[in-house]
């Protein structure tokens, strides 16, 4: 079974989830600012999320920066960002077998200790 965290290494927020989740070594953790998302990684996403909106972070700096929110934004534009830099995507996103969990929100955080103690 496929067991994956995509994370930020410099966010606590990130750090203190996988350490609540108390998980180790059974994942594979990539640090989406060093080691870039690849469009297939996103397509995966994509597909166990039901879409590249689902992903994208709208409380990225840039996301202010760029005034993303006067723009008209398309499934094909939020994959293109989250491509471009990894603040886009929301984070962390946890991938265990066909389940994608995504974000920091407490019960996100719940959902993956309840699936984790059933799977």
């Amino acid at each position: 079974m496929i067991k994956k965290v995509y994370y930020l290494s410099t966010c606590d927020t990130c750090k203190r989830i996988i350490k609540e989740l108390g998980i180790g070594e059974e994942f594979e953790y990539q640090d989406i600012k060093t080691e870039k998302i690849t469009e297939p990684q996103v397509e995966e996403m994509k597909a166990l999320a039901g879409s590249y909106e689902s992903l994208f972070s709208r409380v990225a700096r840039k996301y202010k920066e760029l005034n993303l929110k006067e723009k008209n934004l398309g499934e094909e534009d939020y994959k293109q960002y989250i491509l471009d830099e990894y603040t886009f995507l929301k984070r962390p996103v946890f991938i265990i077998g066909n389940n994608i969990f995504i974000g920091n929100s407490k019960k996100n955080v719940e959902a993956i200790k309840d699936y984790l103690v059933t799977a």
